[in-house]
């Protein structure tokens, strides 16, 4: 089945099927006029849109499916803290001093979760810590220094370096050499998250949009969006469509590459299955080049993402396809079912930091969160939100960061990337 069917609901999910899903918003009909037309109903979208009431724009936002409908309503859930790059990459990169901005705006998008969900009383599971595990010794040596150099030079003391035996009182998890326990980090249902932003946005005023996907953009003068049955005429545009974006904007298309990753939530676990498992409850991950990461849901299933793919499809068969990576971590569950296998699209960049910009100084943008989405999209849309209003400083910050295109832009970027991609999950099956 192509991941593209069903768009008149939410992909069939534990998260979906955890919920009580609302009445869809209506679809664009008619001509519009506002101050800033935000395109994309996930995380950076609906915060954006947030933000920019908050400042006293007039706000509409279209959604091509549902709102939370894509990988903001599908993911991990991880809240972590930093960015997705190791920081002491990002100071080769940018410089000590920029990277000590990118790890300040890290922290913020954390605390920028934790406000808005107490903010407008968003029940969305919010829960302390993650633990990043060491698949291989060399991995533990690197986390050890990463550690050291968090507390050293960025006086990040919310982290702290365990050894094998440390972690095997946390968890039963197989094949892992030590690991990073970060207690600043947080995790949280994520499309209880969205469809709470989304509600916050409409009690500030903001116009949403729902089965209005965006067809066209032009921005001479004003920025014109039209979608199937509606046209919006806009001082200004925010694109939050990350790994959906398709062919809506090229200019940006071949700065991120969109792939996909499985999740799968097992039947409720034992008290004492879970307890052995995920002791603390914190979300956990591990360090292989394609990352298995997981976490318990509130009602003690395992949500467990692993593997990814690179096609337009996703497997037949998303429970089995998941499987293997779950035993190979946790084999105590062979005869534990698996109630739901369920997939996402989510975009990378080269470096995999993400990509924000500007467009004929009217678009505002920011994409690929390869995977730290959470966060750093939440985060974004009050960058972006700021920069509209005036004050670019911190949006600047990330739109500083420099950005590779991918080799050969779309024609050629699936091709080279899954070569790339076979190449580092062969490292993973190594075991170096």
């Amino acid at each position: 089945m192509s991941h593209m069917a069903e768009t008149h609901t939410h992909p069939n999910s534990w998260y979906a099927a955890s919920v009580d899903l609302p009445e869809p918003f209506p679809a664009l009909a008619g001509d519009h006029e506002t101050d800033v037309c935000v395109v994309g109903g996930g995380y950076t979208g609906l915060s954006a849109a947030i933000h920019l009431r908050q400042l006293g724009f007039r706000v509409c936002l279209l959604e091509a499916h549902r709102v939370g409908w894509g990988a903001s309503g599908r993911n991990g859930g991880h809240v972590g803290t930093g960015q997705r790059a190791d920081m002491r990459d990002i100071e080769k990169w940018v410089g000590l001093t920029a990277a000590k901005d990118l790890w300040r705006l890290g922290l913020q998008a954390v605390e920028l979760v934790e406000a808005l969900t107490a903010q407008f009383k968003i029940d969305c599971e919010l829960g302390d810590g993650n633990l990043h595990l060491a698949s291989k010794p060399s991995h533990a040596r690197d986390a050890q220094q990463e550690v050291e150099h968090l507390r050293s030079v960025y006086g990040y003391d919310r982290i702290s370096y365990l050894c094998r035996k440390d972690i095997a009182e946390r968890t039963s998890g197989q094949g892992f050499y030590g690991g990073v326990l970060d207690s600043g980090a947080r995790h949280l249902h994520p499309l209880k998250y969205a469809l709470g932003l989304a509600r916050a946005a409409q009690s500030l005023g903001v116009e949403i949009f729902e089965h209005s996907a965006v067809t066209e953009i032009t921005s001479s003068p004003d920025v014109s969006l039209r979608t199937a049955c509606g046209h919006v005429k806009a001082r200004y545009a925010v694109l939050g469509c990350n790994g959906y974006l398709g062919q809506l904007e090229p200019r940006m298309a071949a700065r991120i590459m969109p792939i996909n990753n499985f999740v799968v939530a097992t039947e409720p676990l034992s008290d004492a299955l879970w307890q052995r498992i995920n002791r603390d409850r914190t979300s956990m991950s591990d360090s292989l080049f394609v990352i298995d990461y997981w976490k318990l849901s509130a009602d003690n299933r395992l949500l467990f993402g692993g593997g990814e793919n690179y096609t337009r499809r996703f497997p037949a068969d998303i429970k089995n396809f998941v499987r293997p990576y779950l035993l190979k971590i946790y084999p105590e569950l062979a005869n534990t079912a698996i109630d739901y296998g369920w997939g996402g699209t989510l975009a990378i960049t080269m470096n995999r930091m993400p990509d924000f910009g500007i467009l004929d100084d009217r678009i505002f943008y920011a994409q690929g969160f390869s995977g730290h989405g959470v966060p750093t999209a939440t985060v974004a849309g009050k960058l972006i939100a700021q920069a509209i209003d005036g004050d670019c400083r911190d949006f600047d910050v990330f739109a500083n960061v420099p950005t590779t295109r991918f080799p050969g832009g779309t024609l050629l970027r699936w091709p080279g990337l899954v070569v790339g991609m076979l190449f580092y999950s062969l490292l993973d099956k190594l075991g170096r």
